[in-house]
């Protein structure tokens, strides 16, 4: 089930609220749990099993990490007593996380190596989710180690906190401290419920009438194929396919956030127009924000950061890159796409990044180039079409190439996407925002936000329903 489906919108969500609303407010914590179960289960309804399991297991650890560390003073001891612990937990949910994501992609590697086939290819389906709420799962665990907070008595919050349907499947990555004192208040905030709904439609009509729109273009340029199209096509369905992402991913997240709202939780932003970035150092401190603190907080700190000397924040930097391509799908592309941002960030690190801050309309020209770049690296999965697609972006002959009137090509497809690609264009600016923020509380804003959500509405119902594309990472 995905928010942007009738099924969701008309079935499941009135039900929720209905029950949510009518039950006593010290219950409603269980009804958004088992409201959540169902949710999931209505996608997945093995595989929650695999999610009840990780949410037992590693609550158990936690509390015992917990325990021990109060029964000693000193650090040392604390470490000692509970490392093992710690160590079981990575072991139990990045062991599950490799079976069901990387164990065929890593079968695969060996079978290359060898020559043949000495290991057989499993591919088992990928749990909803599993990377969102495996990260969120050792964030608390970790944070239990490091003596952050408390553990939470009740095995239903700290369930409540891994299941919640608002960001269960793609996000954001909501650490445990941020929700925790929400657990306990369970009252119905008009104010906020306002707010949630506002976001919640933004959200939505960014994923149905944006990003479901464009997502057509780069459907187009991949039908014609890279023999058929030029340079210039190549560039513009590579934008088609960054807009669809960065308004996909961005629509989930606010209706995600504006669901929250209307239940009394306050998740983390998790984009802050990343495509105004002037280089792609900015652009990761603006794109996927909970997944880039993750990284930072539990990989790239503990390893030392930048704090060793520069040869111990390239590796660091390598080691974080390498891993957050691999984190996005078990395909070498992945791991390409990740070490292209390692090498870019690095330069930019070491070489031009100062020029880029001072001189802000040429980072803007720089990560014109560098975005649509980096995702089509991230989207054409089989190594040789994306081969042959750079190629053709970088002006380089392609093989055996026929002659083909490509310019035509090109002219109808900007004739029927270059209105749409002006609109994303200005959804992607700050200004937008800029201008709900200012008109919010007005009735005109109001009325046009009805008029998008039953727009968003009837493009659904036309078949304009596409699931999240981060709904397979």
């Amino acid at each position: 089930m995905v928010f942007s489906s009738l099924e969701f919108l008309f079935r499941f969500l009135p039900v929720f609220l209905i029950a949510y609303i009518f039950v006593k407010k010290e219950y409603r914590l269980y009804v958004i749990l088992a409201g959540s179960l169902v949710f999931y289960a209505w996608g997945e309804p093995l595989y929650i099993f695999l999610m009840l399991f990780s949410i037992i297991v590693n609550h158990y650890i936690a509390k015992e990490i917990y325990e021990r560390r109060r029964s000693v003073r000193s650090k040392k001891e604390k470490k000692q007593k509970t490392k093992w612990l710690l160590v079981l937990a990575v072991v139990i949910d990045f062991g599950m996380l490799f079976i069901f994501k990387y164990l065929g992609f890593f079968c695969s590697i060996i079978n290359s190596i060898a020559g043949k086939d000495v290991l057989p290819i499993l591919s088992p389906t990928l749990p909803l989710g599993i990377s969102f709420y495996t990260f969120q799962i050792m964030s608390y665990v970790i944070d239990v180690y490091r003596g952050r907070y408390k553990v939470g008595k009740s095995m239903i919050n700290f369930a409540t906190y891994v299941c919640m349907f608002p960001q269960l499947i793609a996000g954001p990555i909501v650490n445990y401290s941020e929700v925790m004192k929400s657990m306990k208040d369970r009252r119905l905030k008009p104010k906020a419920v306002e707010s949630g709904v506002t976001i919640f439609v933004l959200g939505l009509m960014y994923k149905v009438l944006l990003a479901n729109s464009i997502a057509s273009l780069w459907n187009d340029v991949q039908t014609i194929g890279p023999y058929g199209i030029n340079t210039i096509t190549a560039w513009m369905g590579s934008w088609g396919f960054s807009f669809q992402l960065y308004f996909d991913f961005w629509g989930y997240s606010l209706m995600a956030i504006g669901l929250g709202k209307i239940l009394g939780f306050k998740f983390p932003q998790n984009f802050k127009e990343p495509y105004s970035a002037t280089s792609a150092t900015e652009f990761w401190r603006r794109w996927h924000i909970t997944l880039g603190r993750w990284f930072r907080e539990y990989l790239y700190i503990p390893l030392g950061g930048n704090r060793k000397g520069p040869v111990r924040l390239v590796i660091n930097t390598f080691v974080v890159w390498f891993l957050t391509g691999l984190w996005h799908g078990a395909n070498w592309n992945f791991i390409i796409w990740g070490l292209f941002f390692f090498v870019v960030l690095m330069l930019e690190k070491f070489i031009y990044l100062e020029k880029l801050n001072s001189n802000k309309w040429a980072g803007h020209v720089y990560m014109l180039f560098i975005i649509p770049l980096s995702w089509t690296i991230f989207n054409i999965t089989d190594l040789k079409t994306l081969g042959l697609y750079l190629r053709k972006m970088f002006f380089i002959p392609l093989p055996d190439a026929p002659k083909l009137d490509t310019m035509n090509k090109f002219v109808t497809l900007f004739g029927k996407y270059w209105w749409m690609l002006l609109i994303c264009a200005f959804f992607a600016t700050p200004y937008p925002m800029m201008l709900i923020k200012k008109y919010r509380d007005t009735l005109v804003f109001k009325g046009i936000l009805l008029v998008v959500f039953w727009l968003a509405v009837y493009r659904m119902a036309q078949g304009m329903d596409n699931p999240f594309l981060y709904f397979r990472f």
